[in-house]
C-alpha cells in the first residue's frame, strides 16, 4: 500500500455489499483494518461516515468516508495502483457500470426477496421465480462482455464480477435452502463455470463466507420476521 494510507472498512460477514470491497481491496493488494458493524446498534462512526444512509459498507480513507459498494470499487480503481477493474474504454466502462447495476437491481433483490425480505411464501416464492430469467441475463452478459475468456471483465476480475461473484455464498444458500439448481449446465453453463472459477480465487476464498453459515443467518432472519408477523397479527 502507499505510504501515508489509512483505510478502514466498516461492513458486516453476511453483506455481499461489504464482501465485494473486501475483493477489490484484495485485487488492489490492499492492507486495511476491518470493523464488524452491529446493525441492531449502528457505531457513531458508522452513523457519522454514512449520514445519508446509515448503512454499510463505508470506506474510511485517511479519515474521509466514501459509501455504497459501487462507488467504493470504483474509488479503490482511480486512487490506487494494482489491476485495473473497471476497462479504460468509455463505452465498455458503462457498459460494466450497467451490468453491475443490474446485478443489485435484478440478481440481489431477487434471492434477497426469496430469502430475507419476503414476509409471506407468495413473495417468497416471486423471488425465486425472478431470480432464473435474472440470471439466464446474465448468462448472456457474460457471453457479450467476456468475449469467451474467463470472466466479465475478460481475462481479469472486473467491476461484473465483483458485484455478482459477491454474492456467490448466497446464491448457493438459495440453492441449499430451495432444493433447485440457479447456475446449471443446462441453463447457464457459462455462469456455472464463471462461478466455479471465480470462487477458486484466493481473493474470493479469503472474503466469501461458508455457505452453511449463511444459510443458518437466513433462517435465522426468517424466523425473526415470521415472529414478528404472528405478533403484528395476534396485535
Amino acid at each position: 500500500m502507499a505510504g501515508g494510507d489509512d483505510l478502514k472498512l466498516l461492513g458486516t460477514w453476511p453483506s455481499p455489499f461489504a464482501i465485494r470491497v473486501k475483493v477489490a481491496l484484495a485485487l488492489k493488494g490492499l492492507s486495511y483494518e476491518y470493523a464488524e458493524e452491529d446493525l441492531a446498534s449502528k457505531s457513531e462512526l458508522l452513523l457519522s461516515s454514512n449520514p445519508v444512509h446509515k448503512k454499510i459498507p463505508v470506506l474510511i480513507h485517511n479519515g474521509v468516508p466514501v459509501c455504497e459498494s459501487n462507488l467504493i470499487v470504483e474509488y479503490l480503481d482511480e486512487a490506487f495502483a494494482g489491476p485495473a477493474i473497471l476497462p479504460a474504454d468509455p463505452y465498455e466502462r458503462a457498459t460494466a457500470r450497467f451490468w453491475a447495476a443490474y446485478v443489485d437491481e435484478k440478481v440481489f433483490a431477487s434471492w434477497a426477496t426469496m430469502l430475507i425480505r419476503g414476509k409471506t411464501e407468495e413473495e417468497k416464492s416471486e423471488g425465486k421465480k425472478a431470480l432464473f430469467p435474472a440470471l439466464e441475463t446474465m448468462e448472456g452478459a457474460l457471453a457479450k462482455c467476456s468475449e469467451g475468456k474467463g470472466f466479465f471483465g475478460g481475462d481479469s476480475v472486473g467491476l461484473v464480477d465483483l458485484a455478482l461473484g459477491s454474492q456467490l455464498s448466497w446464491l448457493k444458500a438459495a440453492e441449499v435452502m430451495s432444493g433447485e439448481k440457479f447456475f446449471s449446465g443446462d441453463k447457464t453453463p457459462l455462469l456455472a463455470a464463471w462461478a466455479a472459477r471465480f470462487t477458486e480465487l484466493d481473493i474470493a476464498k479469503a472474503a466469501l463466507p461458508d455457505v452453511d453459515r449463511v444459510v443458518e443467518f437466513a433462517k435465522m432472519k426468517q424466523a425473526k420476521m415470521a415472529a414478528a408477523a404472528a405478533a403484528a397479527s395476534n396485535n
